[in-house]
């Protein structure tokens, strides 16, 4: 499986939005700075990401985005399938029903295929938001300390 520019982007702006939208609000103009993300594509991802319910947007001066959910409630599955669509690794639909094709009774690769699957979306929905926000903030604080050579 190979995420595309949305999934890693998207993951990015949603990482991004969790940790500074406590504050305030977001802009999709000060996500993408922060983020080097050209305003006209995280407007495409973001409106991907409200569409599933994930973030909100605010109207007016003081407008902006946040999250729709607590960032314990969104795992990156949660985020990646809102951008990506399905994350199966081949396009064989005898990984999510046993009589997805002809020959998933006697295709010895069909198993392979769920195996890794099955290990895809586990993964991807035991990792949350929160999590990756708490990361971020641990490794920013870092870079600044190495710029400034702080102790830790």
């Amino acid at each position: 499986m190979k995420l595309s520019t949305k999934g890693r982007y998207g993951l990015r702006a949603m990482i991004d939005l969790a940790d500074y939208a406590e504050e305030a609000p977001q802009s999709i103009a000060s996500i993408a700075a922060r983020q080097s993300i050209s305003d006209s594509y995280l407007e495409q991802l973001m409106a991907k990401l409200k569409k599933a319910g994930l973030i909100t947007s605010i109207r007016g001066a003081q407008g902006g985005y946040v999250l729709a959910k607590d960032s314990r409630e969104i795992s990156v599955g949660d985020i990646l399938r809102a951008l990506e669509g399905d994350l199966s690794p081949v396009n064989c639909s005898g990984i999510k029903d046993e009589n997805g094709c002809l020959g998933s009774k006697s295709c010895v690769t069909r198993n392979v295929w769920k195996r890794i699957d099955d290990s895809i979306q586990a993964a991807v929905d035991s990792i949350y938001l929160d999590e990756l926000v708490e990361d971020n903030r641990k490794l920013r604080m870092e870079l600044t300390c190495q710029e400034s050579a702080c102790d830790l």
